[in-house]
């Protein structure tokens, strides 16, 4: 099995490292690229649903982002250990009636050894915000490394 670095055991600059590129790879908003962050077992619980393994997570994210449009994320280190690191993350998205959101939430996630994601859970709140609340306004993909972090941003 190939590596997808880092991988464990954790440092605060290893797991911050590893937060910014599952961020990165989330913006992308393509399912069948952020499946490969995966093992192929992966047991996730993403607010009442339950994946499990790579095709039904890869299932889940086409329907969040049919459904999440103009969808942009910003996540955090909140704490980590030798294989495991917790995030807080928020992201905005509007619906097909152009009612924007933000979405708060809290991951934690368990790594093998070759630092591919066995297990995830996230727990997750949207609030409806006007369009004038909006924080977020890079070009879909990944933020620029100059726009603040949620942090920065006051969330």
């Amino acid at each position: 099995m190939e590596n997808k670095p880092p991988v464990p055991p954790f440092t605060a600059a290893s797991a911050a490292e590893k937060v910014r590129l599952a961020e990165d790879t989330w913006n992308t908003r393509d399912p069948d690229r952020v499946v490969l962050v995966y093992t192929q077992d992966t047991c996730w619980r993403n607010r009442a649903e339950f994946p499990q393994g790579r095709e039904q997570v890869h299932q889940f994210l086409q329907r969040k982002w049919a459904k999440e449009l103009d969808y942009r994320l910003i996540k955090e280190l909140w704490s980590f250990t030798d294989q495991r690191i917790a995030v807080r993350f928020a992201y905005e998205w509007h619906d097909d009636s152009n009612q924007w959101f933000r979405s708060y939430g809290n991951e934690n996630w368990e790594f093998n050894p070759q630092g591919f994601m066995a297990r995830r859970f996230a727990s997750i709140n949207d609030l409806p915000i006007r369009e004038s609340e909006r924080k977020y306004f890079w070009p879909l993909g990944r933020r620029p490394d100059e726009h603040p972090g949620l942090s920065e941003l006051g969330l």
